[in-house]
């Protein structure tokens, strides 16, 4: 058994919601699973918006907010992962090509990810975590760890060495020998100028270095280890759920700089991947009021996660 993994896990009673094996009920299971396209438009036009007022209030206000901005930038981060995250699950939009449209060249594109790429790996992630196709291993394994190595991991995130290793690996997709790999780094490469561009005919080139690159290497590197470390870290292989995915209580702050459009009800959303973001907490209460969840096993915060993450030391 690996070491975050629960001793024992409590007993699902059957309820109007949630059958006795902890799937939702046809007609629940049928209400999770509607797709609201045109809330989650807004909320990608609400990105948009929001990161825009950001890149107004850098210059409006430079310099005094600039520590704020690049911690948001990095926020922005989170975001655009959140609902490319939904666009490769192709829950975003009912339409297929739209969904898939705006997955690539509004949110994947212009944080140097292949949403393709991503949903071919991510897809094995969901049919079996931590087996031989999972992709992920390196975030998840070996917790808890001692501190320090926590410590010297969140670091290197955060100096940007760990995403500069992961850029490397990304240019050279310039010269792979899959075309499909090479096109899609063009495209990618393609929106990194545009956005280049527009910074340079602002008036402010600075802008896409300091608060669109740096934050990408920096604090989204943190935010995507503490995010993923809380959703996965030192769990195993199992057909249960709860062994292979955390529950954590959902808080204001956590929701808003970590995890946000409820990316965090992650147990909620292994539990039945084909709902929608805006849906999880309605499964997640029926999952609470059905057993399959209890503060037994569920962490109160993420500092609480974190904290079990880590063991003291070694001498």
């Amino acid at each position: 058994m690996s070491g975050m993994v629960p001793s024992t896990l409590p007993s699902v009673h059957e309820t109007a919601l949630i059958r006795a094996d902890a799937r939702a009920t046809p007609a629940f299971r049928e209400q999770l699973r509607r797709i609201p396209s045109w809330r989650n438009l807004g909320s990608v036009v609400g990105l948009y918006v929001q990161t825009g007022l950001i890149v107004w209030a850098t210059v409006a206000l430079a310099p005094w907010v600039w520590p704020v901005t690049f911690v948001l930038m990095g926020r922005a981060f989170a975001q655009f992962a959140s609902l490319m995250h939904e666009a490769a699950h192709r829950l975003l939009v009912r339409n297929k090509r739209a969904n898939d449209l705006i997955g690539r060249w509004l949110l994947g594109f212009p944080t140097f990810t292949s949403t393709d790429a991503y949903r071919r790996v991510h897809m094995a992630h969901h049919r079996d975590e931590f087996g031989p196709d999972e992709p992920d291993i390196p975030l998840y394994i070996g917790y808890p760890i001692a501190a320090d190595s926590f410590r010297r991991k969140l670091l290197r995130d955060a100096t940007g060495r760990t995403g500069l290793k992961l850029m490397r690996q990304f240019l050279g997709n310039a010269r792979s020998s899959d075309q499909r790999s090479r096109r899609t780094f063009w495209k990618i490469m393609s929106v990194q100028v545009v956005l280049l561009a527009a910074a340079i005919l602002s008036g402010y080139w600075w802008l896409y270095p300091l608060f669109w690159l740096a934050p990408y290497l920096t604090v989204w590197r943190v935010i995507n280890r503490l995010r993923s470390v809380a959703e996965h870290g030192g769990m195993q292989r199992s057909p249960d759920r709860r062994e292979s995915t955390h529950s954590v209580r959902q808080h204001v702050l956590a929701r808003f700089l970590l995890v946000p459009y409820r990316i965090g009800w992650h147990l909620a959303h292994h539990v039945d991947s084909g709902v929608p973001f805006r849906n999880l907490p309605a499964l997640h209460r029926a999952l609470h009021e059905a057993g399959y969840v209890d503060d037994s096993f569920e962490y109160t915060s993420y500092p609480a996660i974190w904290s079990a993450l880590r063991v003291p030391a070694t001498a």
